[in-house]
């Protein structure tokens, strides 16, 4: 069983990353304030290398790496954007990297990562298939696989953003962070508990993929049972460690329908000038639909990334 990382892992991992990852900006939108009678704060990963916090988790995974282990090369499955994350952060290393993707990624995503420089390999857009593609690789070369979640040192670098999230602006009364393998809410609950004991943390998912909420309902880990939400992001089971600190440390997790994900998405892009992947958007849409109480609060919101197929807009 995988230890569960500190917030002194997380304040380590911000200094090991801190000359490759972007401090990236908060920004506020006078709209959303008046729709949901909260003060929030957009802390803005679409700007992150790679376009994503993913960046964070993998650079610093990598990055600890004994140099012996890392010549080996390094393996991951991903939909996207921890993909691309680990194909760059094996790239400034000096690695070789090997990406299981599922047949279904978005094509911006496939381009990005090709164009780091990683080997891309295929496979049945399932976990299992995934993981048994990545295993196999791992099997023939002796390569250095890295979880896209379940994997202390991603945890810990994932935890980094809620960080500087609350460095700057320390008086938040809540984060929220949409949750797909549970790395990003893991690194965010160890951070944001430990900076601030009594802030309230929430995590959001699309009703199409409600494992999260489903496991917290049945106290185990529950399969995603599709995979054609939108959010393709967040397609993806939590993972035992995770699991975990989520089911001891969240104070709610709340699910939003398709329509208010898209919708959602369009008046980020329209209100506040910013790209953001319908992902990033679900928290958004947990906010808008009521489904989390924030009025009069100030509230945190993880924008997750912004790698957007351009030529298939959700609401075009």
């Amino acid at each position: 069983m995988q230890s569960i990382p500190t917030f002194t892992s997380i304040i380590e991992a911000a200094e090991r990353i801190k000359s490759f990852t972007t401090r990236t900006p908060v920004l506020q939108s006078a709209w959303f304030n008046d729709q949901t009678g909260a003060e929030l704060f957009f802390k803005c990963e679409n700007f992150q290398k790679v376009g994503a916090f993913k960046f964070r988790g993998a650079c610093n995974a990598i990055s600890k790496l004994p140099v012996s282990e890392g010549k080996k090369g390094i393996v991951t499955h991903s939909s996207g954007n921890h993909a691309q994350a680990v194909a760059l952060a094996a790239k400034l290393n000096g690695y070789k990297a090997t990406i299981v993707m599922p047949e279904n990624a978005p094509n911006v995503k496939v381009a990005a990562v090709k164009g780091y420089g990683a080997e891309i390999v295929f496979c049945e857009s399932t976990i299992d298939a995934r993981e048994e593609t990545a295993q196999q690789i791992v099997h023939e070369t002796g390569a250095t696989f890295i979880h896209p979640y379940n994997y202390p040192d991603v945890i810990a670098g994932q935890g980094t953003a809620a960080k500087e999230l609350l460095e700057e602006v320390p008086e938040l009364d809540a984060i929220i962070a949409p949750v797909g393998g549970g790395g990003l809410m893991s690194g965010t609950l160890i951070a944001a508990k430990a900076m601030k004991p009594g802030i309230r943390v929430f995590g959001a998912e699309p009703e199409l993929a409600d494992d999260a909420y489903r496991s917290l309902q049945s106290g185990k880990i529950e399969p995603v049972l599709r995979t054609d939400t939108i959010a393709d992001g967040l397609r993806t089971s939590l993972g035992e460690l995770t699991f975990r600190i989520i089911q001891t440390h969240i104070d709610d997790l709340v699910t939003v329908s398709e329509t208010s994900i898209v919708r959602e998405m369009k008046n980020t892009w329209e209100r506040m000038k910013i790209i953001i992947e319908p992902s990033c958007a679900v928290p958004v849409a947990a906010l808008m639909e009521r489904k989390i109480q924030v009025k009069g609060m100030k509230v945190g919101i993880i924008i997750t990334g912004g790698n957007v197929d351009l030529e298939s807009l959700p609401w075009m």
